[in-house]
């Protein structure tokens, strides 16, 4: 089928409000990260602003990554789709071979290529994303299917599963396990198979939580943190204080006091935390208020394309910021055990927020194609 009739003079257009909503969030995090880095960022470089300097570097990649999402046809990735799944386990493998893994806090999550560090993992999320797009566009009608459909989504999708968890990153493949679902159902799979799944991830997360006695501690603070205030729960109760200490308008941007060694990863996992602190329930609000318009905005794109695969992939990439949302919001306040996800847009992490934007930016494409069909094919 040609393509020429996605070809004209309106091919520039991007969704400018999701485009300027999401520089916004980008812009905000380089703040926070500014402040709730300071005394880290001190302590380990001798510079106040070595993180946020560094974020800074990662965006300006990241605007390059972007800017090739939108101008790259979607539609190419679902012809990829094949050789993305090769990339996937290539990507995940990669990080256990001697020389090119590197370990950090008995964890074995990022590749170094020379002066080049990156988490395949967050690359692996926008790749699932596309691969499951792909897959589930051409399976059609035989989603219905457990032999056709249910068994090959969850084998494959197990195979990825198990190795991040290998890495150990039990966050990220809780966040790719539930973005992949979500795609699965959204693309008419019947609910009965929701029922199987939920069986047989609920026994999977069972015996991995119970195969490594720091994720059994983690679920039981969990359940309980006021015990142990100074052990296994002392990261929750830390960032409880500083939600607390910051009530409606907070103790003013920089005064932080948790972000002085004592709330754990100040500018990653807990920034949504120091961000209360400082700027106030009411202020960090606003932030989930930008957050929240930047998921509809991608729900509204997934509801408005006309092809499969352009609709899977908004849901998953719109999807993905919002559960990853969901679980760093609700670990920070209680709702949820620590996982380690960061907060999109937010949180300090070059790989993090490079992938992100490369989504965005297919999003981006996704939604300036769609406005590109004819009216006579809606």
């Amino acid at each position: 089928m040609s393509l020429s009739r996605f070809r004209g003079s309106n091919r520039d257009k991007v969704d400018s409000w999701l485009l300027l909503s999401v520089l916004m969030l980008v812009g905000v995090g380089l703040i926070m990260i500014s402040s709730a880095s300071v005394v880290l960022s001190s302590e380990y470089f001798g510079s106040n602003y070595a993180y946020s300097s560094k974020q800074l570097l990662h965006f300006g990649i990241g605007l390059v990554a972007l800017i090739v999402g939108v101008l790259v046809d979607y539609r190419l990735w679902q012809r990829l789709a094949p050789a993305l799944l090769g990339v996937i386990i290539l990507l995940l493998l990669a990080t256990h071979i001697p020389g090119l893994a590197q370990t950090a806090q008995g964890a074995q999550r990022w590749i170094e290529l020379g002066p080049i560090q990156f988490q395949p993992s967050e690359l692996v999320k926008i790749f699932a994303i596309l691969y499951f797009a792909a897959w589930l566009a051409a399976k059609g009608s035989h989603l219905s299917s457990l032999t056709r459909g249910l068994v090959p989504f969850i084998t494959v999708l197990g195979v990825i599963t198990l190795l991040i968890f290998a890495q150990p990153d039990a966050g990220t493949a809780m966040v790719i396990l539930f973005t992949v679902t979500t795609m699965y159902f959204i693309a008419g799979a019947p609910w009965m198979h929701l029922f199987y799944a939920g069986i047989l991830g609920g026994s999977l997360f069972g015996l991995l939580i119970l195969s490594a006695p720091y994720r059994l501690q983690r679920f039981l603070v969990f359940l309980n943190p006021s015990e142990e205030t100074l052990g296994a729960a002392y990261h929750i109760n830390q960032a409880l204080l500083a939600i607390g200490a910051g009530g409606m308008f907070g103790v003013g941007f920089g005064q932080s006091k948790q972000k002085f060694l004592y709330l754990p990863e100040p500018h990653t996992d807990s920034i949504f935390a120091i961000t209360i602190e400082e700027l106030g329930f009411l202020r960090a609000m606003l932030i989930v208020a930008l957050l929240i318009f930047v998921m509809l905005r991608g729900y509204q794109i997934a509801r408005v394309v006309q092809d499969p695969f352009g609709r899977y992939v908004a849901v998953g990439i719109t999807s993905l910021i919002a559960i990853q949302t969901f679980i760093n919001i609700g670990a920070m306040l209680g709702l949820m055990p620590l996982t380690g996800v960061t907060l999109p847009f937010i949180s300090y992490g070059g790989s993090s927020l490079i992938s992100l934007l490369f989504g965005v930016g297919i999003l981006l494409n996704i939604s300036r194609q769609a406005v590109l069909i004819p009216k006579g094919m809606h």
